[in-house]
């Protein structure tokens, strides 16, 4: 077995995709462990963008209620919010393990819910947990990466979420003959995500957690709760506030975008299923590669450049492919559409983790995170509304794209964390 302080070598991603500094194996072995659950959360967060038709029409669900449906599921990052927050108490490797058994548990469910009202309420509680666990491994990564590769981590785990949609678009192409359709796709998620889980036991606790846990006197949980939300509001009030600006503005503009892309891939465009895969397995390849040039570019150039740039991306892709563009342009703008996704949402998470101190971290990733899917929710539900208006969900989801324009300005507000020490920045 490995010595923990030996180098790491990262010899699962090709030479010009590994990190910018030098490493240990326990870097290397806690990203692997954090990644593999990524690559599973954007496997099963995935599924039901990509079979929609299916699920509405196994389950009889109307046009106008598909966002509505999905902005009930995010609802449940109000209470991911309560459990990611503990680990500031508690510990990130003990709430990791918790989260990923859960989601795992509720995946299983899933697949085999009979009605409407069962399936809201399974993936509800899959997201309880599969949204907290996501909050922890951005955590996990800014406390244990080097200074000079926070960003290149956040661009790795960014890219493995992508190739877990990608997966997810793979299976999703034999949907027509799989047994029970797309029951198999989340039972099929359940076993990958148990798996994980059971790897997971080797998670070690990271060192600025264990380091700050014996540097702190005894006081009950209670205590100490109120008293590190009152110490946050107290010390860094303008930080949070124009990082929570900023998640909660991409979150609302981002969400109806991402989440019915494969939907409009069949319905506007006439895509098959396979058809769809056919876009989104190379399309995340590339995405792989461009996530993680991006996360080592953001450690030499900086997180604001980036940021900028690639939300910026994003937002007039995702505005033309909703545009009726020519078929030849549609690949090409779902792939960087989905680059500059998940690319600029591991930015702003970033920000959030990078620009407090450790006693803080999982409190304000929670924060960031509940916004950004809470303010995506609203979206969502706002997008049913605008279908109503509009006839179509091209030009509904192109005027919710418009808040992209206070995430950029908020950007510019925040504090340059890359190539920075934690400590430095707090």
């Amino acid at each position: 077995m490995k010595d923990d302080a030996s180098p790491a070598r990262f010899l699962w991603l090709p030479p010009g995709l590994r990190p910018p500094v030098a490493m240990e194996w326990r870097q290397e072995r806690i990203l692997l462990l954090v990644g593999a659950a990524a690559f599973f959360a954007g496997y099963d967060q995935n599924v039901f963008g990509f079979a929609i038709p299916q699920i509405q029409a196994s389950l009889h669900i109307p046009e106008n209620q598909v966002g509505l449906t999905v902005s009930y599921f995010r609802i449940a990052a109000i209470f991911a919010l309560a459990i990611a927050a503990s680990a500031d108490l508690v510990g990130r490797r003990r709430l990791l393990l918790v989260t990923l058994f859960g989601q795992g548990f509720f995946t299983l469910l899933t697949a085999f819910a009979p009605d409407y009202t069962s399936f809201v309420w399974a993936q509800f509680l899959t997201r309880v947990f599969g949204y907290a666990e996501e909050m922890l491994c951005y955590v996990v990564i800014a406390e244990e990466m080097a200074a000079g590769a926070r960003g290149w981590a956040n661009g790795t785990i960014a890219s493995l979420f992508y190739v877990g949609a990608g997966i997810a678009s793979l299976l999703f192409a034999a949907v027509t003959i799989l047994p029970y359709g797309w029951r198999s796709l989340y039972a099929i998620g359940a076993t990958a995500i148990f798996l994980v889980a059971w790897l997971r036991r080797r998670l070690p606790e990271t060192q600025r957690f264990a380091a700050q846990e014996r540097s702190q006197r005894t006081m009950s949980r209670t205590a100490e709760t109120l008293s590190l939300l009152r110490d946050l509001v107290r010390e860094y009030p303008w930080r949070i506030l124009t990082v929570l600006v900023a998640a909660g503005s991409f979150g609302f503009a981002i969400a109806a975008a991402t989440v019915l892309q494969s939907k409009y891939l069949q319905s506007f465009y006439g895509y098959a299923p396979w058809q769809a895969t056919a876009v989104t397995i190379p399309g995340g390849l590339i995405g792989l590669a461009l996530a993680i040039t991006a996360g080592r570019l953001s450690d030499r150039w900086g997180r604001k450049p980036m940021a900028l740039g690639i939300i910026s991306l994003a937002a007039v892709c995702f505005f033309l492919f909703y545009g009726g563009a020519p078929g030849w342009a549609v690949p090409l703008l779902w792939i960087l559409a989905f680059f500059g996704f998940f690319s600029g949402d591991a930015l702003i998470a970033g920000f959030a983790l990078e620009i407090v101190p450790t006693h803080y971290r999982s409190t304000v990733s929670g924060l960031r995170y509940v916004t950004e899917i809470g303010m995506g929710a609203g979206a969502l539900a706002m997008e049913g509304v605008l279908f109503d208006r509009f006839g179509a969900h091209g030009p509904a989801i192109q005027l919710l794209l418009a808040p992209v324009v206070v995430t950029l300005i908020a950007i510019l507000f925040l504090p340059e964390p890359a190539g920075k020490t934690l400590e430095e920045m707090a």
